[in-house]
């Protein structure tokens, strides 16, 4: 016998397409590492260039940066992922103990919530009681109504920082890779190409995810990088020339 939908759960699930998950953490922190890792990294390898491009002093500032960056980074997503859930955790407890506490006063609650979507008085309140004959849907509903959360998707520290350590260390390896081969102004010139590349790639894959115009976003990406690493090279020149 196959099971019918009722009308409370055809409410939180209508219609038959997908969303992807983007409450989850690991997507975002891995297009945000690798766009922080492409930027800081080319950012801080053209600015030690500018002082002095000797080929082994960029590149150990270069591995140097990378190391840092994608450990700071992950253990950044990593607590703050972590106090989000937690804080999430929390929030679903109270509603939970309301539920199992006071369950009249969660159904009138979730009942006036449909009722402010149009839904009339009668039909709001069936749907309220069905919703609520059910302890886990009741609080996977009230948690979607009020907190505009997925009890079961309420995102993965270890996943979220994890992601964003590979992402950065991806984005800050490429304008780094021509100093293991070369220095001098070949090495400069080969960063900045790697640096346009990675640009070019994160913002399409960003346009990809968002589905916004592709050439704004690639455009947008590549102008951020761009400018910090022309203002720390300048930076970096002036520096240098003083110190010499």
């Amino acid at each position: 016998m196959v099971r019918r939908m009722t009308n409370a759960e055809q409410l939180s699930h209508p219609g038959e397409h997908h969303h992807r998950n983007v409450q989850g953490g690991a997507a975002r922190a891995a297009v945000f590492g690798a766009s922080d890792g492409l930027v800081s990294n080319v950012s801080l390898i053209l600015g030690v260039a500018g002082a002095d491009n000797s080929q082994g002093l960029v590149r150990v500032a270069g591995v140097a940066g990378l190391i840092a960056g994608a450990v700071s980074m992950a253990a950044g997503e990593y607590v703050s992922m972590k106090a989000q859930r937690e804080l999430l955790e929390r929030e679903l407890a109270v509603e939970r103990r309301e539920i199992r506490r006071n369950p009249n006063v969660e159904m009138v609650e979730l009942s006036h919530i449909y009722q402010s979507r149009g839904i009339d008085a009668d039909t709001a309140m069936t749907m309220a009681k069905s919703v609520m004959d059910d302890p886990e849907l009741a609080l996977e509903v009230h948690a979607r109504e009020e907190l505009g959360v997925d009890p079961n998707e309420l995102g993965n520290p270890i996943e979220a920082a994890a992601s964003s350590f590979v992402a950065f260390a991806a984005g800050a390896i490429l304008p780094l890779l021509p100093w293991f081969f070369t220095g001098g102004a070949t090495a400069v010139i080969l960063s900045l190409v790697a640096g346009l590349v990675g640009a070019i790639a994160v913002g399409a894959a960003l346009a990809n995810a968002t589905g916004r115009p592709a050439f704004r976003t690639i455009l947008r990406q590549v102008l951020i990088a761009a400018f910090a690493a022309s203002v720390t090279y300048a930076i970096g020149a002036v520096v240098g020339t003083e110190v010499s």
